[in-house]
Formats: structure tokens, sequence, C-alpha cells
């Protein structure tokens, strides 16, 4: 059985996986599609800091059951799944609490274990969302929808608020869909105009803002003149989460989202002077998947706009370098497994 791995930045190689068996509370799913998202693409080019190497790549999986291991009753052969790739260890300091999407031994599928860029692998059960409704389309997106459902949820953003997301790549469309549910005003501004023109288009966001010199009075003057009272930064560009401080409104939050590995810095009266609050979002928790699916089942998520490429399983090699550059129009890319 064929895998795909990254060997180190850049450098993809073919492998021979054994075959696998599940064990007590494990499923063997078949891999059906597989998303990209910025944490592959960051993996790809050396820039994701909890990457390691080599490493098979894929967690935005949509999959079939195949067979369960002993003990298991949330799933049986033939259901279809989202895969929740955040496998905790579930007695840490964090998860005894609750917060499994940062356990202190925390292992992400396709970036600190191997993921599902192949045929059929095993997962733990208790890690599989059930739906009798969606395509493998569909669930291998809830994952990228689940980053923005938490990060919306840290944010405590409410309707008669006003919210900044800054990057329209698939985690900051992600946020958006959640921000839009809360009934907030929404503005995003990229540095890509075929992305806003996206937003507007597809998403049906009333206020963009191209990234310039002139981004912040505009953003001013959508926000009456105070700021936004949310900032989430979804870029993983130092740059912008330093400028990112001086862009909320006085008591404020800040949101990072995104992840780099450059220092990111601020002058400290910038944002004690607005008594603001910096959050991080790391992952989602398993509440988020339920409820993704359930949107996405009900229609007040309508994923199909998001999905832009599609690519069989042995010719990603190929294509992948072009999945790093804005130009190509790409949103979201589906990897087609199959045997």
């Amino acid at each position: 059985m064929k895998a795909l791995q990254l060997e180190a930045p850049k450098q993809w190689k073919r492998i021979e996986v054994p075959e696998p068996t599940p064990g007590p509370d494990e499923a063997l799913v078949r891999v059906h599609q597989v998303g990209i998202c910025g944490t592959d693409l960051s993996g790809y080019l050396g820039k994701m800091p909890f990457f390691s190497y080599p490493r098979i790549p894929g967690h935005e999986l949509g999959v079939e059951i195949l067979a369960v291991g002993e003990g298991v009753t949330n799933v049986k052969p033939g259901d279809r799944c989202a895969v929740e790739p955040y496998i905790n260890c579930q007695k840490c300091y964090a998860c005894v609490r609750g917060h499994t999407n940062c356990c202190m031994y925390h292992q992400t599928l396709g970036v600190h274990c191997d993921g599902g860029l192949r045929p059929r692998f095993v997962v733990p059960a208790r890690k599989l969302h059930v739906s009798r409704k969606l395509g493998f389309d569909q669930l291998a997106l809830v994952e990228t929808l689940a980053i923005g459902c938490h990060a919306v949820y840290r944010s405590g953003l409410k309707r008669e608020e006003s919210c900044l997301i800054i990057g329209a790549g698939p985690i900051g469309l992600s946020v958006l869909e959640f921000a839009k549910l809360t009934g907030a005003k929404v503005i995003v501004t990229d540095l890509v105009p075929s992305r806003l023109e996206f937003c507007r288009r597809v998403m049906g966001v009333s206020h963009t803002v191209t990234a310039s010199e002139k981004a912040i009075d505009e953003i001013r003057e959508l926000t009456d003149g105070h700021m936004p009272d949310v900032v989430i930064d979804a870029t993983g560009n130092a740059v912008s989460m330093s400028n990112a401080f001086g862009m909320v409104a006085h008591a404020g939050r800040l949101v990072f989202v995104g992840i780099t590995t450059d220092p990111v810095t601020f002058k400290h009266p910038i944002f004690h002077r607005p008594e603001g609050t910096l959050l991080c979002s790391r992952n989602a928790l398993s509440a988020d998947f339920t409820r993704i699916v359930g949107l996405i089942e009900d229609g007040t998520i309508d994923t199909r706009p998001w999905i832009t490429h599609r690519t069989a399983f042995d010719g990603l090699i190929d294509v992948f370098p072009s999945y790093t550059r804005p130009e190509t129009g790409v949103i979201k890319a589906i990897v087609e497994v199959g045997d």
C-alpha cells in the first residue's frame, strides 16, 4: 500500500506502508478525500513550527469505516465520517479540564504523527464523527471549519460588535463562516484581490478592504471611528500579526489563529492603552465537529464553493507546488485518494 510522505521541506516521496489492523477502541478507515490546508503548505515550505519530518501529511479527511476493534460502539463498517485529527492523551492537566485541543502531549495527524495521504489507516474511534447525509468532500472540510469555529468561540464575538478578519485564505474563510453566524459586522482584509472578490461574491461579505497603507483609515471608517471590537489574524505572517496589535478597539480582543516561526513584536503602549486582550486559538474541540456536521447537513453552511482544485492521489506531487502560489486561485484543493 502506497503513501505520500514529506521527507524534508519540498521533498515528496512515495513510500510503502504496512496494511493496518485496528486494535481495541480503534477503527480502520478508508480515505476517500483529503483537503489541503495552510498547515500542509507550511509543512511543505518548512515554516510550520509543529511539523516534523519525515511525515505523511493529511488531516482534513473524509473517510469510510472498514473495520472496528474491540470496544468500539460509536461507529460501524460502512459509516461515512469526518476525522477529528487532534489525538490527545485524555490524562494531562489540559485534557482533564476539557481543553483537549491543547493536550500537553498533543499529536495532530499529518503534523506530529502520520496522517491520511494513504488509502487506509487506523485512528482512535472516539475521533470519528459520523454523518448519514454528507459526502466525502463535505466531510473533508469539517476540520477546516472547526478551526474557524473555535477561533470565533475564543473571541467571544457578539451580534452588536464588529470583527476584522485579516487573511482570506482557507483558515480566514472558516473564521468568516462563524463570524457571520454571530450577526456581527464583519470586515475582511487581504492582499489578494481575487480572495476578496470570493468573499464578496460567494461568501456574501459587504465590507472588504485591500491590505495597503490606506487600510487602517478604511477600517476606522467602517467601524464608526473606533476600530474593530475583535480582530482575528489568520495569516500566519509575523508582520501582519505584529501590526494587528494596533488595530483593536478600546477593550477589544485580538485572536491569533495563524502560526508563525518568526518573532511577533509590538510597542507595549499601543496595546496597553486600549486595554487589549490577546488570545490564541489552537485546533478545535469535539463539540465543534458535531456542530459543524449539523450545520452542513441542514444547509446553514455550503462547502461546495470552497473546492476550487482537485487532483488524483498519484498526481499530487506534481501539482502541489502550485498550491503555494495565490495567483493560481486555489481556495481549497481536494485529493481523491481511493485504493
